[in-house]
């Protein structure tokens, strides 16, 4: 005979106070996890939102990085000759050559932080269209102005428009601000590639972006590109793909940590749950007695008490979810390994991750569950019905 649903769930709200203090314990654990997910979501999501499966970057093969790439001025005017280029109205390459350095710029909330400046080409907002102008102008190519990403301008001293910013020994101004619908870019300050190089003595780009006459024919164009021999210490890739690679060591280590400490906080919740259930089965001896002689056999029994802990585990997952799911509105920064730059991005909440918390709360529930649950199974009759 099997023991109704109803009693779980009246069981469930039978002991509010130390029910509702265990919810809490693990609906705090559930936040603890799913933000840690989220925020490494969160990054790999803006990263892998800046590049485009359209484009491609051709880059030195060792570096991992663009500011530790070196591409010869030689080799660009090489690729860019390819026959597999597009072309834009007026017959160039549609391609930008791109000089990356890292400055040090004082945070408005204190301390100072790294910030990548990318030097452009004009063929970059082409092909880049999420990148828009949304205050002041563009900086005109061969004068000594730069245009920076709205995170930039919200979170960094001197990054207004009419405000100056000292790099490369000279002095800059910014006179516009441009948004990329939340991609790395708005991290980033852009100014005319040859200035940039000029200020730092640069001879070299870093990376060279450029679009294919067919934007399915990668396989070809790397074809080629690896076919010719001048250009066997570079690579070229899709630029989402080489954005992706930016992320994965940021990721992975926002989550191993974040799990480590997930994992110490999980312990607590599962004893709290476990106290929880050992209570419940003392308070109900007798009435576990009762069930076992009206014919409930101790799999019933075992089902039901275990049952009530899933039903805690859920009901704090829910909470710890619903609290978590808050903190899409938050935008935070870091210091990307890849790049060693200012890198903002929002947490970010996937169906993969509500179903992990989700498993890893009921896993809790579970284990802090079935010991209780087999006591209370394992009652004899007499001995519960004897019990005051």
């Amino acid at each position: 005979m099997t023991i109704p649903f109803r009693y779980i769930f009246r069981s469930f709200g039978a002991r509010r106070l130390t029910t509702s203090v265990t919810v809490l314990g693990v609906a705090l654990v559930v936040f603890v996890f799913s933000a840690v997910l989220m925020m490494a979501h969160g990054i790999q999501r803006t990263l892998t939102a800046t590049g485009s499966d359209e484009n491609v970057v051709v880059l030195r093969k060792a570096a991992n990085s663009e500011t530790l790439s070196i591409l010869d001025r030689q080799i660009a005017t090489l690729v860019t000759g390819m026959p597999q280029i597009a072309r834009s109205a007026d017959g160039a390459p549609l391609s930008s050559r791109e000089a990356a350095v890292i400055i040090n710029m004082e945070k408005l909330a204190g301390g100072m932080s790294n910030v990548t400046v990318r030097g452009v080409e004009p063929a970059a907002f082409e092909l880049r269209p999420q990148v828009r102008l949304v205050e002041g102008s563009m900086f005109r190519p061969g004068a000594r102005e730069i245009v920076v990403g709205r995170s930039i301008a919200d979170r960094f001293a001197g990054a207004g428009i009419g405000e100056r910013i000292k790099f490369g020994g000279d002095s800059w101004s910014v006179v516009g601000v441009f948004s990329s619908d939340g991609t790395g870019f708005d991290s980033e300050i852009w100014g005319d590639s040859n200035q940039i190089m000029d200020a730092f003595k640069r001879s070299s780009y870093s990376t060279l972006t450029l679009r294919l006459r067919d934007p399915f024919a990668l396989d070809e164009f790397v074809a080629a590109f690896e076919a010719d021999n001048r250009l066997l210490h570079y690579t070229a890739k899709s630029e989402r793909k080489f954005f992706e690679e930016q992320s994965e060591m940021m990721a992975a280590f926002i989550r191993v940590l974040g799990l480590f400490i997930t994992v110490i906080f999980s312990a607590g919740a599962t004893i709290g749950a476990m106290i929880t259930m050992y209570g419940a089965v003392a308070n109900r001896t007798v009435e576990i007695g009762t069930l076992r002689a009206l014919g409930f056999q101790r799999r019933s029994i075992l089902t039901a008490f275990l049952g009530e802990a899933l039903m805690i585990a859920l009901v704090g997952a829910m909470v710890g979810l619903l609290l978590a799911s808050l903190l899409q509105f938050i935008t935070i920064s870091t210091l990307n390994f890849a790049s060693f730059a200012e890198l903002a991005f929002s947490f970010s909440l996937s169906p993969s991750i509500v179903a992990w918390s989700f498993a890893f709360s009921l896993t809790m529930g579970f284990l802090g569950g079935f010991l209780p649950a087999l006591r209370a199974a394992r009652l004899n009759i007499v001995s519960a019905l004897r019990a005051v």
